[in-house]
């Protein structure tokens, strides 16, 4: 189940009803709050998995669910997106035990909202691109960062914030020039904890130095950032008087 950015307030209600059901929770807790779990029953079985490694993180959850009980695996963000989700229902759909899974709001999604900041706006660009700095992990042959930064669309880069230097280095590669505006969110959502930076790529690195942000950050690199405070803005369609759909006739 995904717990969301950081604030518990953001588990879904879906998530946060199942929460209240469970029997046994394992939640990542290097990067999930354990306030989330202020809705468990008082004798829920909870267990902290950030010194667990996968096996032992299955071997949990078989013993747990074998049980028939409602268990939890709680992570961070939506489960899709740069989690194991596949490698731990493997071995659960081995067993017979039957999955589901709850979707979590992206940190991507948290930190565009922390910043006000619309990640497509009409003819600027329509299309996001969620991806990653090569880093210990390979990226796949067509995915380099040098190759998706050069369709100048948004970027949303998970697990990357220690390789600014080389998201620098990449961009420039791809054409953005070195005032293309950039922003990071440290912790989004997180109370008390949310920390925004706002820069150019020629010196987002040494800001988030001087903030020091090394860990738990979203990177946000698009043509849009900023319009809030644009003169001129190309408006939606959908709101527009002169154009036709279902709901509304064209006023001319």
């Amino acid at each position: 189940m995904g717990a969301g950015p950081g604030d518990p307030n953001l588990i879904t209600v879906k998530g946060r009803n199942l929460i209240e059901q469970a029997d046994a929770i394992l939640f990542a807790g290097s990067l999930v709050s354990e306030t989330a779990m202020r809705w468990a029953k008082p004798d829920c079985d909870i267990q902290d998995s950030k010194g667990m490694d996968l096996e032992e993180i299955v071997a949990w959850l078989i013993a747990k669910a074998q049980k028939k009980q409602v268990v939890i695996r709680l992570q961070t963000g939506d489960p899709s997106l740069y989690g194991a989700l596949i490698e731990m229902v493997q071995p659960l759909d081995e067993q017979g035990i039957e999955v589901g899974v709850i979707p979590g709001v992206s940190s991507a999604m948290a930190s565009a909202a922390a910043g006000v900041e619309s990640l497509t706006l009409p003819e600027v660009t329509q299309t996001v691109i969620l991806t990653r700095v090569e880093g210990r992990t390979p990226m796949p042959e067509g995915e380099s960062l040098v190759e998706l930064a050069q369709h100048h669309c948004t970027l949303c880069l998970f697990l990357s914030i220690t390789l600014l230097k080389k998201v620098q280095t990449d961009l420039r590669a791809a054409g953005w020039s070195d005032d293309a505006p950039v922003l990071v969110i440290h912790k989004a959502s997180w109370p008390d904890e949310e920390q925004i930076v706002r820069g150019t790529l020629a010196d987002i690195r040494e800001k988030c130095r001087a903030e020091k942000i090394n860990s738990q950050a979203m990177i946000i690199v698009s043509p849009t950032l900023g319009a809030r405070h644009w003169s001129e803005l190309k408006k939606s369609k959908l709101y527009d008087k002169s154009f036709t759909h279902r709901f509304r006739k064209a006023v001319s």
